[in-house]
């Protein structure tokens, strides 16, 4: 019998829900999720010059800032942590987002159901850096996974990666370079020092839990 794939994300809910929380967990995540099986993101709203693709959203606070910055833009996030989810959808329902979707779940599912050459963008901020060296063979960043996305991403489409742990940036980096579909943009130690120039700074980046500065590595689909 096949095995599940290893997990890439601890825990998916702390502290109980707040009452708001839980009303649009119930209310709000239904009308905004995605279909079972493979699907069209562009069918999700036809009117959208790109596709953007959010792994591992965390509270949602870049999620919701891109929304309303590109309303021309689907946003579609994916985040196992159910507090997180739920944090998410307050930014939604606050900022009265109509381009966002939002999945609770494994990433790798989700990009496995895209049609190829869906996805214009794809933003992995800060995912867990599992430090412990039995626990690499977790971390998101795989040469499956990196295949799978290319996969899904459209000839031009960008990646940006960031990672305040230096041993995960290296991981990352080496398997980024290795894989035929990406190519790294940096040309000078300021690309990886400095965010991009749209990029917004979340409460899990400013407590820098890792062991270095943010490193933000950006990617091109060859």
């Amino acid at each position: 019998m096949d095995r599940p794939p290893l997990r890439t994300y601890g825990r998916i809910k702390t502290r109980t829900l707040k009452p708001r929380q839980a009303v649009l967990i119930d209310e709000l995540l239904p009308r905004l999720g995605v279909p079972d099986g493979p699907f069209d993101p562009r069918a999700l709203m036809p009117e959208a010059a790109e596709v953007w693709l959010e792994i591992g959203f965390g509270g949602g606070e870049h999620l919701a800032a891109q929304a309303a910055r590109r309303p021309d833009v689907l946003m579609i996030g994916v985040e196992p942590f159910l507090n997180g989810v739920a944090s998410a959808l307050r930014h939604i329902d606050d900022g009265k987002l109509a381009n966002v979707r939002i999945v609770q779940g494994d990433a790798r599912d989700i990009v496995g159901r895209l049609p190829d050459s869906s996805l214009d963008r794809v933003f992995i901020l800060f995912p867990d850096p599992w430090p412990k060296t039995r626990h690499h063979k977790r971390r998101l960043i795989q040469p499956d996974f990196i295949a799978d996305l290319a996969r899904a991403s459209r000839p031009g489409a960008r990646l940006g990666f960031a990672t305040d742990w230096r041993d995960y940036a290296a991981w990352t980096l080496e398997r980024m370079v290795a894989s035929p579909d990406w190519a790294w943009t940096a040309q000078d130690p300021s690309d990886w020092r400095a965010p991009p120039a749209d990029h917004v700074t979340t409460r899990y980046e400013q407590k820098a839990l890792g062991d270095t500065a943010p490193i933000f590595l950006n990617f091109i689909r060859l």
